[in-house]
């Protein structure tokens, strides 16, 4: 390393709901002063807007033929991560039961991968100190050259009560089936499917808490900036 400088380093985060992805993903970038990028929340943004405008889910045409029109702007604040689609902020209107259960039908379609994986490629780009990317596909599709990768694992039952907790009120019987359902359509989708790539480091957050994992994947990003 040049001068002693931390390098900007770039971090792919995956794996399935319910492993702590998303809040381990944040926590590092914040602790490590690096950009923060929710991938799942840009596939959200483009189903919210198919949704809005009375596009037919069921239809992979009519998808593919406006795949380019919703412009997508994602900040890359680890504690305020905004995201905004043709300038509404939809933070919130993204995480409704009605885009949950459509974005793995929206998320199938090739041009709409190809779409949003130029958008988080060009924001990886742009990020001056380095950034966390978490997503299904970040090590193997959209950034195959980043630094560190990591896949976040654990048990469907372990995933499901938490998603349940997040969830309020929710049943953890049919939070285990829906998501067990969505990594088979995630798994499955012949573009860009969720896997773990070759040179992936595992971490099983069955047993952990989510500050054991944090700590643990700060401590592979920080090992990875020293050149170890």
């Amino acid at each position: 390393m040049e001068n002693g400088a931390a390098q900007p380093v770039i971090v792919a985060i995956d794996g399935p709901s319910g492993t702590g992805k998303s809040s381990t993903s944040k926590a590092v970038a914040a602790q490590l002063g690096l950009s923060y990028l929710d991938t799942g929340a840009q596939y959200r943004a483009i189903t919210w807007w198919m949704v809005t405008n009375g596009i037919d889910i069921e239809d992979p045409t009519a998808i593919a033929a406006v795949a380019g029109k919703a412009e997508i702007v994602s900040g890359d604040d680890p504690a305020d991560p905004t995201i905004t689609v043709d300038g509404t902020d939809v933070a919130a209107a993204i995480r409704t039961q009605e885009v949950t259960s459509k974005v793995s039908a929206v998320s199938a379609v090739p041009e709409v991968r190809a779409r949003i994986t130029e958008l988080q490629r060009s924001i990886a780009a742009g990020a001056e100190k380095g950034i966390v990317v978490e997503g299904r596909d970040i090590g193997t599709t959209v950034l195959p050259d980043a630094d560190l990768k990591i896949f976040l694992t654990a048990s469907p039952e372990a995933r499901a009560a938490r998603r349940s907790g997040e969830l309020k009120g929710a049943d953890v019987h049919a939070t285990r089936e829906a998501l067990i359902k969505r990594d088979a359509a995630d798994s499955s989708r012949k573009t860009s499917p969720l896997a773990k790539a070759d040179d992936a480091v595992e971490v099983d957050t069955t047993e952990l808490t989510l500050a054991q994992v944090i700590e643990c994947v700060v401590t592979l990003v920080e090992e990875k900036r020293a050149g170890k």
